[in-house]
């Protein structure tokens, strides 16, 4: 059977889902959005903010992991991902960083006009409303709820105060006039409960005639007829369905996936595909190359503060959730951030300080035997690159993914010099009375550059941050053009993470909104 629709939205994500809510916004537009999970009921993980990590490894989970990481002692890497309607939005820490005026700025001056810091603004003031009002940075009015955390910690509070101590500037905002700086993050949630993109851009839709959402539905390529893409083939549980699009097929399968379904439909490194038996219909080696992240070590303390979420799974708290929505469940877990800069040269500042009244370790797997909190590193100032490569013709198999953590040493030198920030900030004044013995890296290591080095390679993970797959550039340079078409191919566009020519100084779930918005603007001045 053959379905036809407008628009064809592969993914429902931090991007999809925004793209396709946005077009359904006009009555004469017809558009599908395909989406490989699904969510029938509300699912507590995921509104629950603390709980977020309760997710990784269950079906809402593609449960992805890196090939053996060469500067990490070959060690597989944990890649969790959203599965499910609102993608990884319905899976991450919450926390809204748009990133630096510089990432966007540099955007543009490297070909990508039309999307410099200022041009960007209305449309991330559009997408919001915030807790705190309007202003000159923020909306009040838009789908995507954003708020102050209704119950922060008061050990988290301290951490700030210990980071100003130390001599890190305050922050109200760091999505305000300036990234640098210290404070509390601000949230994705809404009266306390977490609010995805499909909460906000897909879910007032679901009655339109216009909009229909299919899930656990699994894209397995791109139709391409003369040039043009004309539709997908996907598998809705043991049927195979030819699905055409009348404009446009948008890909927003995420920056391991979407470049994982460019390359099935013959769109990518032309030799990569000949070894995979796939012939080419696009020689372009940028596909599923350029891949960065921001990687992230955790530090954690001992605390005799009896204010932390150690007592977050107690019944009482899960009360107190419900009826109130106040309490330890609101937590989003990594309640505290500072942007700082490190001795690595960056135009913003290449380390992000996420700071939890909680032990956090292995993904939030790992236990503790009472109280304790913990300081994630993320470096966002990462300069390393990997790429995504296809494991077999199967399409459903996962992707071969080998991020490259650590390959500039740069990245290190940075990383180091963040860890060593960590460690002043648990020394100063605020936060001395309260902090006992450092977990992680722990005794086994000395304080020296080396031990620490040594650590870092053997215990970093990411900061969920996957993107530049199909990035934004010139045929020579990328797969995307300034309004995301794929480069000699006539209506395709990537919407996600991928598109970015360079990762963001910050947490990438805002930013890929922002592309969606942004993607939804440009589509409707060309059929206009």
């Amino acid at each position: 059977m053959v379905h036809e629709y407008d628009y064809i939205v592969v993914g429902s994500g931090s991007g999809g889902a925004v793209v396709a809510g946005r077009l359904c916004e006009d009555p004469d537009v017809d558009v599908l959005v395909v989406e490989a999970g699904g969510r029938s009921r509300p699912n507590m993980n995921v509104q629950i903010p603390a709980a977020f990590a309760k997710q990784f490894h269950t079906k809402m989970d593609w449960d992805y992991r890196t090939e053996p990481e060469p500067h990490l002692n070959d060690r597989e890497i944990y890649l969790p991902r959203g599965k499910m309607l609102g993608g990884s939005s319905g899976m991450n820490a919450m926390i809204v960083v748009r990133g630096n005026r510089s990432d966007y700025d540099g955007w543009a001056a490297s070909g990508a006009t039309g999307w410099s810091y200022d041009e960007m603004l209305p449309l991330f003031r559009r997408m919001e409303t915030n807790s705190r009002g309007a202003d000159q940075f923020h909306g009040d009015r838009g789908p995507q709820y954003i708020e102050d955390a209704p119950d922060p910690r008061a050990i988290s509070r301290q951490m700030v105060e210990a980071m100003v101590e130390s001599g890190i500037p305050r922050n109200e905002d760091f999505n305000g006039e300036k990234q640098e700086g210290a404070g509390l993050f601000q949230r994705f949630t809404r009266n306390g409960q977490r609010w995805t993109t499909y909460d906000g851009y897909l879910a007032p839709h679901r009655k339109q005639k216009n909009l229909t959402i299919t899930s656990g539905a699994v894209v397995h390529r791109v139709l391409i007829e003369d040039g043009r893409a004309v539709g997908v083939m996907v598998r809705v549980g043991r049927e195979v369905r030819t699905i055409r699009a009348r404009r446009e097929v948008i890909l927003s399968a995420g920056a391991y996936n979407t470049p994982q379904l460019l390359m099935l439909s013959g769109i990518g490194p032309a030799e990569h595909l000949l070894e995979r038996g796939i012939e080419p219909i696009i020689d372009n080696p940028h596909v599923g190359a350029h891949l960065m992240d921001h990687p992230f070590y955790l530090m954690n303390w001992e605390t005799t503060n009896d204010d932390t979420l150690v007592s977050a799974e107690k019944p009482a708290q899960l009360v107190r959730y419900l009826t109130r929505r106040t309490g330890m469940l609101t937590s989003n877990v990594g309640e505290v951030g500072a942007f700082t800069h490190t001795s690595v040269i960056d135009d913003a500042p290449t380390m992000e300080m996420i700071g939890a009244p909680a032990y956090f370790w292995q993904h939030g797997a790992g236990t503790h035997d009472g109280a304790a909190i913990a300081i994630g590193l993320s470096l966002v100032g990462a300069r390393s690159e990997g790429s995504v490569r296809l494991r077999s013709l199967n399409p459903e198999d996962a992707p071969r993914i080998q991020h490259n953590y650590f390959d500039d040493p740069d990245d290190m030198t940075a990383m180091i010099d963040g860890i060593e920030q960590a460690r002043e900030v648990v020394a100063s004044d605020p936060l001395r009375p309260w902090v006992g013995r450092e977990l992680h890296p722990g005794p086994g290591y000395d304080s020296s550059r080396a031990a620490t080095e040594a650590a870092v390679r053997a215990d970093v993970e990411h900061t969920y941050h996957p993107s530049c797959t199909a990035r934004m550039g010139t045929p020579e340079t990328g797969v995307l053009d300034e309004t995301l078409r794929v480069h000699g191919v006539r209506g395709l566009r990537v919407v996600d993470a991928s598109a970015m020519p360079r990762i963001t100084h910050g947490n990438t779930h805002a930013p890929t909104m922002l592309i969606g918005e942004k993607a939804a603007d440009m589509i409707r001045q060309e059929s206009a």
